[in-house]
């Protein structure tokens, strides 16, 4: 089973394409949520973030990865990889 992953962007945000740009590289299926200029969903989502509002937002299993930055982080890591290959259930 391949991991749950679930970001939010601002449809015009660089950030955002990037990230979605690694992930669409990886073959990953992810779930948007595009929050443009939706103060109560990126409420939401900060509260989700542990009070991170910056965009884009990335949660692999229901784990706060971060945003662009972070999430390339774990990729030049190597740990990005085996993330996204853990299951819902492994958590």
């Amino acid at each position: 089973m391949k991991a749950n992953v679930e970001i939010y962007t601002w449809s015009s945000c660089p950030f955002c394409l990037r990230a979605k740009a690694l992930l669409e590289e990886k073959d990953t299926l992810f779930t948007e949520y595009c929050i443009d200029g939706d103060e109560e969903a990126r409420t939401q989502m900060a509260q989700r973030a542990r009070g991170g509002r910056s965009l884009p937002q990335i949660f692999i299993n229901d784990r706060h990865i971060g945003g662009c930055d972070d999430l390339y982080a774990l990729e030049a890591q190597g740990k990005l990889d085996p993330l996204l290959q853990e299951g819902a259930a492994a958590n």
